[in-house]
């Protein structure tokens, strides 16, 4: 894992940081405890079953190409 893909706690992360204002899920509005980072980019999701579904799609897919 590179310094990039360094994952800080949720708590630390800020909706005003995050890339997108809609979950890449559902299309709802983003929520401040549905964050989380990819690739050193604050995402985020509506809630936390989207942001968790997202954490082990990348899991298995970087899993795959390892």
């Amino acid at each position: 894992m590179t310094n990039n893909d360094t994952k800080p706690s949720d708590s630390l992360l800020s909706i005003d940081d995050a890339i997108n204002d809609k979950c890449p899920w559902s299309g709802d509005s983003i929520s401040a405890d549905s964050l989380t980072m990819y690739k050193g980019y604050v995402v985020g999701f509506c809630n936390a079953g989207c942001k968790d579904k997202f954490e082990a799609a990348i899991t298995l897919f970087e899993q795959q190409i390892s």
